[in-house]
């Protein structure tokens, strides 16, 4: 066998010793990513007097459901602000991506005489805050949306951020010739946008669907501030509302025997990883359907010129 094929060979053979180390090593990163909420899902099925005895165990003594079924007796809150949680960040997905996609393709194109001007104010706002007191007063006094549904979603309709993303993405995955041909057809700008820019940007309108939906899925503080009725709580707020009565009961429990008969009923380890399943799942489901876009929308769009 010549030099040259037996270097070959070893050079082969090392690929693939590479190709099974890298493997091993992805599958253990993925391990640690995953194992976390696993251990949670684990602790939500023990029993509370397993965790006080042995405390946290991958192989629990005892297990239980006392923490998803406390969580059960208050179906009907959980219920009304899994509703409201799911509107929010349903139509305030679909509120972001259009005013995201539309304002990240005038500042792409470059005919628009004022794109300069508005990627930089877009920039300005991402680099500072008004703070929370200014924006209060707007949401409160001027376009008085306290204690209303919209109040979940207006703070959080335009991302600049997802601007710059896609901004990037247009330009660097919409052919200019694409578009100028389209005009040369006769279409509209509109019709432009929707028939022939929208379908190239798949990837990266589902890499910022996904993060608004994660960001309008996660918010409490916006409830905090903003809604005193309890049918308008979001799911993320009655969670960390519930994991406060929790807390308080369990430090002022000695007020009262009948207060502390009724705590030493209620799992609060248990129930309070019943609850991160609970925010947590229906979000981490959502991902292998746009896993498929989301590596590329946020790859492509994330290359500075």
């Amino acid at each position: 066998m010549s030099k040259k094929k037996i270097s070959q060979v070893r050079v082969q053979s090392f690929g693939k010793k590479s190709d099974i180390i890298f493997n091993i090593l992805v599958a253990l990163l993925a391990f640690s990513c995953i194992f976390p909420f696993i251990f949670v899902i684990i602790i939500s099925f023990t029993s509370e007097q397993s965790l006080l005895v042995h405390g946290y165990a991958l192989f629990p003594k005892e297990w239980s459901l006392k923490g998803y079924t406390y969580l059960a007796d208050l179906k009907g809150q959980i219920l009304q602000s899994l509703f409201i949680t799911v509107f929010v960040t349903v139509i305030g997905t679909l509120i972001n991506v259009t005013f995201t996609s539309t304002y990240a393709y005038a500042i792409a194109r470059p005919n628009f005489k004022y794109r300069r001007f508005f990627t930089i104010f877009a920039l300005i706002t991402m680099l500072f805050s008004p703070g929370m007191v200014p924006s209060y007063i707007v949401m409160t006094t001027l376009l008085h949306l306290k204690d209303t549904v919209w109040a979940l979603i207006l703070p959080m309709a335009l991302s600049p951020f997802n601007i710059i993303v896609m901004r990037t993405f247009f330009k660097r995955t919409v052919p200019e010739s694409i578009i100028e041909s389209a005009r040369i057809d006769g279409a509209s700008e509109f019709r432009t946008f929707t028939k022939i820019v929208l379908p190239l940007a798949v990837p990266g309108i589902a890499t910022i669907s996904l993060f608004a939906a994660l960001g309008y899925w996660n918010d409490w503080f916006n409830a905090l501030l903003y809604i005193q009725s309890d049918n308008l709580v979001p799911l993320q707020f009655l969670l960390m509302k519930i994991q406060s009565n929790i807390d308080y009961m369990t430090q002022n429990a000695s007020l009262s025997a009948n207060l502390s008969g009724g705590m030493a009923s209620i799992p609060k380890e248990a129930t309070r990883m019943a609850m991160v399943v609970i925010s947590t799942l229906p979000i981490a489901c959502s991902y292998p359907f746009f896993q498929r876009y989301f590596v590329s929308g946020l790859t492509i769009g994330g290359v500075k010129e």
